[in-house]
């Protein structure tokens, strides 16, 4: 891991994919949360079955998504987390930009993946 433009490439890359995961999260439990208050709406307005049983196909079908998202996150975590603490075992990354953004974007997902774990 001496290669310092390989690593720096590797953490721009994970960095990446870990913001990108818990932003596809954050839309995919918003959108959960705004089928959820549709499906209570049908139900409160006494729609047709038909429209509450559809409403709540979508509504499993976010619920996969956030799963899923989740377990695409904890991996995004875990990667990103095994290569900053090398990175940072490393002398000739003391004091790193590179190294500074990828551990931001690490304190970020983790503490949305971390407080989603213990809940």
């Amino acid at each position: 891991m001496s290669n310092k433009p390989a690593v720096h490439r590797q953490l721009n890359i994970k960095s990446g994919i870990a913001k990108r995961v818990l932003k596809e999260h954050i839309l995919y439990a918003k959108e959960a949360e705004e089928q959820q208050r549709k499906v209570d709406k049908l139900i409160a307005n006494d729609a047709e079955e038909w429209d509450v049983k559809s409403a709540r196909r979508i509504l499993e079908e976010s619920h996969r998504m956030i799963k899923d998202s989740d377990n695409r996150l904890g991996k995004a975590v875990q990667d990103l987390r095994e290569l900053v603490l090398r990175a940072k075992n490393q002398t000739e990354f003391a004091e790193d930009i590179e190294l500074l953004h990828a551990e931001e974007a690490l304190e970020e997902a983790s503490v949305h993946f971390d407080s989603k774990v213990s809940a």
